[in-house]
């Protein structure tokens, strides 16, 4: 891994990239199945869960924009597509299907947006980018799960789409602790600034 960091350093990737008000969060996919380790869950999604309670509650007593995101599908299934070619199990998540719901400690409030999507970035085809440039968004708090997946996807749409993403890696999580540590990884060199929750929340004070 020492080789590896080396190479990274030496090719001029992992820059600082600092967090700049105003502040909003994004809260990806922490819905019951992906808490289920029987359905989409495992790993360190638990912990990810709890952690995220401590930044929602921070977010809410600063009066920053709070988005939120499910992946929900058409009752009929119409709206099929490549990801649910590889992951069958997806096309499960209709809106009043219990495992797309928010978990319940994380549950939005009504001035909170709520993005229903199908695919794994909470940007593409939906509102978010907008609602977030309306707010005056600069930098982008991110939690949820899964890391490898719809996080990292929602955060290279984030740094495409102008704002400085900030993943918060102790309120994201995986079903397996591979992929998130990788990921994390990655995102760090190339897409995002990457800090534990505590250091996230004196950073933006």
């Amino acid at each position: 891994m020492s080789s590896d960091i080396d190479a990274y350093q030496r090719q001029g990737f992992g820059a600082n990239l600092a967090p700049a008000p105003p502040y909003g969060l994004l809260i990806v996919d922490l819905v019951n199945g992906f808490a289920d380790p029987e359905v989409f869950g495992g790993g360190n999604i638990p912990q990810a869960i709890a952690n995220t309670e401590v930044l929602l509650a921070q977010a809410r007593r600063r009066g920053w924009p709070v988005a939120h995101s499910r992946i929900v599908f058409s009752d009929s299934g119409a709206d099929s597509n490549i990801f649910t070619l590889k992951v069958p199990g997806m096309l499960t998540l209709k809106e009043a299907d219990w495992n797309s719901a928010i978990v319940p400690q994380l549950t939005p409030r009504d001035d909170e947006l709520v993005v229903r999507k199908t695919v794994p970035s909470a940007f593409f085809g939906t509102s978010l980018a907008a609602w977030l440039t309306q707010r005056g968004v600069r930098t982008l708090l991110v939690a949820g799960s899964v890391t490898s997946g719809c996080v990292r996807a929602s955060v290279v749409d984030a740094m495409s789409l102008g704002f400085r993403p900030l993943v918060v890696e102790d309120c994201v999580g995986d079903r397996a602790l591979g992929p998130h540590e990788a990921n994390l990884f990655d995102m760090r060199q190339k897409y995002a600034a990457v800090m534990p929750l505590q250091q996230a929340l004196a950073t933006t004070q």
